[in-house]
């Protein structure tokens, strides 16, 4: 069964192809996937790769945690399921309108500017 970790501190240059060819030193990578911005395509900065066993790895983590790469430090471990993330904070854009706080514009609605 394969197992997937989580690698943050990517450097922005980094693909998919030199993600897996860099985890390939601990055994045999089933992915890799460097995770993008959808709007500009640009790297976030970390990624997922899925060895072919646990025992890879976990050689994997103990290889490439804290290490350097192009100046970044490397954060290596277990990837976590989804449903164990705590819930995002319900931010996002602000829908309340403009300087009329969303009544029709500037004057709010008012007639008697």
């Amino acid at each position: 069964m394969a197992k997937r970790i989580y690698v943050g501190g990517l450097p922005w240059s980094t693909t998919n192809e030199a993600l897996k060819d860099l985890f390939s030193q601990a055994g045999t990578v089933e992915s890799a996937t460097v995770v993008t911005d959808k709007m500009s395509g640009r790297s976030r900065g970390f990624g997922f790769v899925e060895m072919s066993t646990d025992e890879e790895a976990m050689k994997a983590v103990e290889m490439f945690n804290g290490k350097e790469l192009e100046g970044r430090n490397l954060t290596v471990n277990e990837a976590r399921p989804l449903a164990d993330r705590p819930p995002r904070s319900q931010g996002g854009f602000n829908r309340g309108g403009g300087y009329g706080g969303g009544r029709g514009g500037y004057g709010g609605g008012r007639s008697d500017y």
